[in-house]
């Protein structure tokens, strides 16, 4: 609000007699004002789901200026009935219905971590190189922020969308909000997958693409959920094409770990039943799952008795006890845990499609059967700079 503050002190200083140019800079600082302010949290999300519920998910992220930040070049089509902020070029969009494509990515405690802010910079600026989309497709880039990052990343991600080829909209979802809402669901089975022994609130929120489909309004069918330390290679719209791979009973897509992490987690069961794939590399192996790069189809998550039946305590319970399973990875240890049992749940994602970096388990005890997890042939098309990996120069 300083900005504002200096803009009404100048304008008090105005004559009736200034000139006309004045006006005009006026008129323009007022324009710089309102693109910071339509960003600021003056709405809970909650409010802002109803509101999505009512108009439909993809038109009312769009013309909710209070939680959106709209920051595209080439921005979405508006609602019927208001005022036309997108161009389209004539005869390529006509007569088509606006397709909305959703990717969600965690951006909190940005301003006490700079390396945060250096690993969006590498992951925009690949995708804003590599991207392209339909004319008539519009691609929704969800940040869960609190709000010291917000205020980082709404200048941030300006100067980092510049330029890209395709439209786009940026939206801030309240971490505390969104947390609110996901400890009822998830608290249950935060002690089996945390760092230490209970079920704290904070941790809610690492379990958030868990029970994404009762946060999210039914209207959203499909969204991407991607780390912030990953660098594209190629065109990101190819991971929405894997939605259309997916088998019947299949909720999620992800692709395996590419470490023997698992293979240590499941020591005693492996242990106890020396025949199990557990923990085994691929091809046949089960090495478990990682969860740098998430295709999450709502709408089957949301019909599956299956896939909700697995997030009642007594049975996240019950198949913890069976595998002997203690973990700290919050929903990727949940969506490994179910798939030893249930992979049809799964889609597997080629891990070119999150080619993972981190060799710290090669250094840990497990350096001659590493590569067995580690090795991946084909054209990288997506690099995760997991555990702080230095990812590859283009």
């Amino acid at each position: 609000m300083g900005l504002w503050r200096k803009i009404v002190q100048s304008k008090a200083k105005f004559t009736f007699c200034r000139s006309y140019q004045f006006a005009l800079l006026f008129a323009a600082a007022l324009a710089v004002f309102a693109f910071y302010y339509f960003g600021s949290n003056h709405e809970n999300f909650s409010s802002a789901t109803r509101r999505m519920k009512e108009n439909k998910v993809g038109k009312s992220l769009q013309g909710d200026a209070q939680l959106t930040v709209n920051l595209s070049g080439k921005k979405a089509a508006e609602p019927p009935g208001s005022a036309p902020f997108v161009h389209s070029e004539p005869g390529k969009t006509a007569g088509k219905e606006t397709a909305q494509l959703h990717a969600l990515m965690m951006f909190t405690k940005v301003d006490k971590n700079y390396g945060l802010q250096e690993k969006i910079t590498v992951a925009m600026k690949s995708m804003v190189k590599h991207a392209t989309f339909k004319d008539n497709e519009v691609l929704h880039l969800h940040f869960v922020a609190d709000m010291p990052s917000k205020k980082i990343g709404e200048p941030l991600l300006h100067e980092l969308l510049q330029g890209a080829a395709f439209k786009y909209q940026v939206i801030f979802h309240d971490v505390d909000a969104l947390t609110q809402k996901l400890f009822p669901v998830v608290e249950g089975m935060q002690k089996h997958f945390s760092a230490g022994s209970g079920a704290y609130y904070s941790d809610s929120i690492f379990f958030l693409s868990v029970a994404m489909h009762r946060i999210m309004p039914t209207e959203m069918t499909r969204i991407v959920q991607l780390d912030l330390d990953l660098k594209y290679m190629s065109n990101i719209r190819s991971l929405f094409g894997e939605f259309e791979k997916f088998q019947p009973g299949a909720v999620i897509g992800i692709a395996r770990e590419m470490q023997p992490v698992y293979r240590h987690t499941f020591w005693q069961y492996r242990r106890e039943n020396p025949k199990t794939k557990v923990g085994d590399p691929p091809p046949d192996g089960l090495p478990g799952f990682n969860s740098g790069v998430m295709l999450l189809n709502l709408e089957a998550m949301r019909e599956s008795e299956l896939y909700n039946q697995l997030l009642n305590m007594e049975n996240v319970r019950k198949l913890a006890e069976k595998y002997h399973f203690k973990g700290h990875l919050g929903d990727q240890d949940f969506f490994t845990l179910i798939g030893m049992e249930h992979i049809g749940l799964f889609h597997v994602l080629d891990c070119t499609s999150n080619r993972q970096l981190c060799t710290w388990w090669r250094d840990h005890g497990y350096a001659e059967i590493f590569d067995l997890y580690f090795k991946c042939d084909g054209q990288v098309k997506i690099y995760h700079g997991n555990c702080n990996t230095p990812i590859p120069d283009d």
